[in-house]
């Protein structure tokens, strides 16, 4: 009996569960890049060409809007976890220049219909990444868009295959 080869989709999975294997694709950091990660990444995941820099600010400053529109929708789901007064956090967010963690990847993932996963390097030594969150499994697990968290409160995105049957257009 011969050993069974490895597929390429069986290759192309195990990159994507080992984020250390894909390429980083930096974004700028200027108050919207956890926006700007997420949006290349989407358009990566769709197969769609990498945006430009001004399309990914468009792209960017848009999906900021939706996932405020969603905080507010969800207000009464979401509230509890936003610091400080609702409206003036949902006011403030808007405001391109603000940050957006956590509470804004969820929504991300609520407004795109997709799922998310968050990853951070392991040690500066051996170049390694590990998992710190995914966001968005309800809209499946193929695929997710993977951002690069730094420690100083940037993100990056990282290069993934498309998805081989996007169910979200």
């Amino acid at each position: 009996m011969s050993k069974p080869e490895k597929s390429r989709l069986t290759v192309e999975e195990e990159e994507e569960d080992d984020p250390s294997r894909l390429p980083v694709i930096r974004v700028a950091g200027d108050g919207r890049c956890l926006f700007r990660a997420v949006v290349y990444g989407a358009c990566l995941r769709s197969g769609d060409p990498s945006p430009t820099l001004s399309k990914q600010k468009q792209l960017a400053d848009d999906l900021r809007n939706k996932v405020v529109d969603e905080f507010i929708k969800r207000r009464a789901k979401t509230e509890w976890f936003l610091e400080g007064d609702f409206g003036t956090y949902t006011k403030q967010m808007r405001k391109s220049h603000t940050w957006g963690g956590e509470p804004e990847l969820l929504m991300c993932s609520h407004v795109l219909r997709m799922p998310i996963r968050v990853v951070m390097q392991e040690g500066k030594k051996n170049g390694g990444m590990k998992v710190i969150a995914d966001y968005g499994q309800e809209y499946g697990n193929e695929c997710p868009i993977q951002v690069l968290y730094h420690d100083y409160g940037h993100y990056d995105v990282l290069k993934t295959s498309p998805i081989s049957n996007p169910s979200h257009s």
